[in-house]
């Protein structure tokens, strides 16, 4: 078996760690390649994986490559190599906005694609990505990219048309929730507290929060009314929310995601 990433950045190196740490490939069977040379040494020592001389060589004779490069670069990567591929091989692309259509089209269309948007929490295991496939994949090539891109994190299987919004409340959403995160701990140094505890509490509120709706899957309005004692604190607070659009505000920016990602 041989592994190919190019792109070695940090998407494509969280996957990277996530598939050696869980012993899906060894480090001898992969092979990687970045156009960054302080890059493709920090992983070679990092990781001790085989660093090629350029893309070709990564694609060579390759079960699985994945393309981690990001999406305004891909066509230039991708015609330089476009009749170097096996057939075989499954190609897995984390590029936004980049859909099946485009890729076989850079790719030929007899190739096994696998598209998927994972996020940034796949730097410390706890990403989430949703992947859809075209009609080359058998489900063995499935389950094979399942295990790869589920070293970093959950895997959920969507359809292609369900890809912009994987990307307006998973890909991108981070950024939001640490804007949100930030904008509490404000807050709590305003009302007395350290910096440093602020945004522990603030972190911390937000990730027990996340697990506690996975955990018991009760829905986030029964989760909230938990909380909201009459004539409490806590009302108080959803109620200046409300006053300032807060849900309508968070939808405009995801759809402001969606938008921008179809245009890519």
């Amino acid at each position: 078996m041989k592994l190919g990433i190019i792109g070695l950045g940090n998407m494509g190196g969280a996957i990277l760690g996530g598939i050696i740490e869980k012993g899906i490939a060894k480090n001898y069977e992969i092979v990687g390649y970045d156009i960054n040379e302080s890059l493709r040494n920090k992983i070679k020592e990092k990781y001790s994986i085989n660093i090629a001389s350029g893309n070709e060589e990564v694609i060579e004779n390759a079960t699985a490559v994945i393309l981690a490069v990001k999406p305004q670069f891909m066509a230039d990567m991708l015609d330089g190599i476009k009749d170097k591929w096996n057939s075989d091989t499954v190609i897995i692309s984390i590029a936004a906005g980049k859909t099946i259509e485009w890729l076989s089209v850079h790719l030929g269309s007899d190739k096994k694609i696998v598209r998927c948007m994972p996020n940034t929490p796949a730097l410390i295991g706890e990403g989430c990505t949703g992947m859809c496939v075209n009609e080359n994949v058998t489900s063995d090539d499935l389950e094979y990219a399942m295990r790869l891109l589920g070293a970093c994190g959950k895997v959920i299987d969507v359809t292609e048309k369900q890809m912009d919004a994987v990307v307006g409340i998973s890909g991108s959403s981070p950024a939001y929730v640490f804007m949100f995160i930030e904008a509490m701990a404000d807050a709590g140094v305003a009302a007395g507290l350290t910096r440093d505890k602020a945004y522990e509490f603030a972190a911390s509120a937000v990730k027990g929060s996340a697990a506690l709706m996975l955990e018991t899957k009760k829905h986030p309005g029964e989760l909230k009314d938990m909380v909201c004692s009459p004539a409490g604190t806590t009302i108080a607070a959803v109620q200046t929310l409300e006053q300032g659009g807060f849900r309508g505000l968070v939808m405009d920016a995801v759809e402001s995601c969606v938008e921008r990602n179809r245009q890519l």
